[in-house]
């Protein structure tokens, strides 16, 4: 009897044995379950591996940003002298159309630079040697030709100029488009082309010239 009860103690004991084994075994996976989120966590998703891709800018992409500000500056320039200048309803609305569009994008492109550790133009720089190192600018001596002129003389010299100074825009975020890296950077470049050639149509035909 006494042996008999020592061996149901010995079976209870081993069934008490392998049951808390498989516990701890089941506590055990789900640490390392955990573990294994955490890990997770730590590693970039796909959707937060390609944001951080946007991220990612060139020295086109700077380029193009230090370019495109005091380019924008002058257009936006050009376009307040046209507020009391010019004579032509169409030309004082699309000067400001002109403004609207590139007040935003200056704010934008600067803001690019600043998270990139890059200096923001001067609002002076890009001035000194306007027409030879931006495509499009204007010099001193034309900006002070249109500063002098009004009425239908205005609206005729701002729009030869806007024309030009969008034809230089345009070809500069083309080269953006092509070798820029930044992805917001390249869209935006996109979206000045598009604008800005419809722009450069509407002014030809106010010149009659298209």
């Amino acid at each position: 009897m006494t042996a008999h009860r020592s061996l149901i103690r010995r079976a209870a004991a081993a069934t008490a044995a392998a049951t808390a084994a498989v516990v701890l075994a089941a506590c055990g996976g789900g640490d390392d379950s955990s573990a294994g989120h955490a890990g997770h966590d730590r590693t970039p998703s796909p959707i937060a591996s390609a944001s951080a891709g946007q991220g990612e800018q060139n020295a086109a992409d700077v380029a193009f940003a230090k370019g495109m500000i005091p380019h924008h500056r002058q257009a936006v320039e050009m376009a307040e002298l046209a507020e009391t200048r010019a004579q032509s309803a169409e030309v004082k609305h699309m000067a400001e159309e002109i403004k609207k569009a590139q007040d935003p994008e200056i704010e934008t492109l600067s803001g690019w630079l600043t998270s990139w550790g890059e200096e923001v133009p001067e609002k002076d720089e890009g001035q000194e040697h306007a027409g030879h190192s931006m495509a499009g600018m204007m010099t001193p001596g034309e900006m002070g030709k249109l500063e002098k002129a009004s009425g239908t003389a205005f609206d005729t010299a701002f729009l030869e100029m806007m024309v030009k100074h969008h034809q230089g825009a345009v070809e500069m975020a083309k080269t953006e488009q092509a070798d820029g890296a930044f992805q917001p950077a390249k869209d935006t470049a996109g979206d000045i082309v598009t604008s800005q050639s419809a722009e450069i149509t509407r002014m030809n035909k106010l010149l009659g010239t298209s």
